[in-house]
């Protein structure tokens, strides 16, 4: 468990906070690319780490990331008219650029200079990889662009999509790295769900819903090795990467695609669940984009002009007791993400962690907590960069093989776990 003080650290990403000021040190997805699909389209609202901003795509083709509210009197600009270059507040036309800089008040002469005294917030808002990520830290500090191997693959070996879930991302990230409640909460979906069956490695999780954990240290994070036994006394290993502060990736099945995860604080009580499915060496088939777009996998089915999923608290995510009685899902609940995120919310926006009794199977979760804490202390007394930032730790990858007893899995798959274009995953 950890004491009231820490969960606070952790779970409090706003202005002014030290978990806050360690997520501004990094690249956070923002928006997916099709939200601003073309030049002057709509402004799209925008909160992250409790900030409400609003981003827009100039009539150049620049992308523009500031604060949401007019500085005349405080009108939401998401209601402004996009055009020419600048968004215009319609209450009285003050105009910003992609930068925040106020560039007209028409009621004051030109020859005043006024405008020139208005800036707005913002942030530096970029493309890669079908999604637009923010920086919203120090500009002396602003690191390199992303380098997570599904942003830079083909587009066609690529499908991206988000979902809002009402619940701190500190308890929705520590489920992306908790391999252990797979042999029990989605073990009806294994063999069902287009995007996991046929695997080898789903036969091996339902045998061995005991998995030993073993958790080493990697330059970006951790790696969070679960082993289940396998036949010929071999071990089964799905090794998951996990890159600070938020970032996991799932270890493959077969020859589907490889899917992970970012959890993006929009406030405490919130966060964007950013799910991501790619192949490093083929296109995905029509059939397999039409099955995330439909929620399979850790995708979702949406309510209906937002990003809320369509199985929310509000109608018990849809739960059908008679499919968990009769063992077609575990928990009643259809679907891998939202099978995760109704337990995760149930546990309340911020879990109270001084109430837990943590097992062996935790130690991925004990681990990432500490590292986590022992990084926000260095940053913030010594001003030490964090993991995560280096683009070099973000060239990994998740993986599944089985390996002889006496191959630690750190070894025995030191090649696996670091990107190789033009190679397969290690899937079983």
């Amino acid at each position: 468990m950890l004491r009231q003080e820490h969960n606070e650290l952790l779970t409090r990403t706003g202005p002014g906070t030290d978990a806050g000021k360690l997520f501004r040190s990094y690249w956070l997805p923002a928006l997916l690319t099709e939200e601003l699909p073309h030049d002057d389209c709509p402004p799209v609202r925008v909160k992250l780490l409790s900030e409400r901003l609003v981003a827009f795509r100039d009539s150049g083709g620049r992308h523009g990331l500031i604060d949401e509210f007019c500085a005349h009197r405080g009108v939401s600009l998401w209601f402004g008219r996009n055009e020419e270059c600048g968004l215009r507040c319609p209450y009285h036309g003050w105009k910003y650029d992609v930068t925040g800089q106020c560039i007209d008040v028409p009621s004051e002469p030109e020859e005043s200079g006024f405008a020139r005294t208005i800036k707005l917030k913002s942030y530096p808002l970029i493309e890669r990889g079908g999604v637009l990520w923010a920086y919203m830290g120090p500009p002396q500090k602003q690191p390199a662009l992303p380098e997570w191997e599904f942003a830079t693959v083909p587009a066609e070996r690529r499908f991206v999509s988000k979902r809002l879930q009402e619940s701190n991302w500190l308890q929705a990230m520590e489920g992306g790295i908790d391999s252990s409640h797979v042999s029990w909460l989605h073990r009806g979906e294994l063999d069902s769900d287009p995007l996991f069956r046929g695997a080898r490695g789903n036969a091996y999780n339902l045998k061995d819903a005991r998995p030993v954990f073993e958790v080493v240290e990697s330059p970006g994070g951790l790696y969070i090795g679960a082993r289940r036994g396998v036949e010929n006394g071999h071990y089964y290993w799905r090794i998951t990467p996990w890159v600070m502060p938020c970032f996991t990736m799932i270890p493959p099945r077969g020859d589907h695609s490889v899917h992970g995860h970012f959890w993006i604080p929009l406030d405490d009580e919130n966060c964007m669940a950013w799910s991501f499915d790619y192949h490093p060496t083929r296109a995905l088939s029509t059939a397999e984009i039409a099955a995330m777009r439909d929620g399979k996998c850790v995708h979702v089915r949406y309510v209906p002009g937002g990003f809320r999923p369509l199985a929310n608290k509000d109608n018990d995510y849809l739960i059908d007791r008679a499919a968990q009685k009769a063992g077609r899902t575990f928990s009643g609940v259809s679907g891998i993400a939202m099978q995760d995120a109704s337990l995760q919310e149930s546990m309340g926006a911020i879990v109270d962690r001084t109430r837990e009794n943590l097992v062996s199977t935790d130690n991925g979760i004990i681990m990432a907590r500490h590292k986590l804490m022992r990084t926000i202390k260095a940053m913030v007394e010594k001003d030490v960069t964090p993991p995560g930032v280096d683009v070099a730790h973000q060239r990994v990858r998740s993986a599944a093989l089985v390996l002889p007893p006496d191959v630690p899995y750190r070894e025995g798959a030191r090649e696996a776990l670091s990107v190789r274009p033009g190679v397969a995953p290690a899937s079983v």
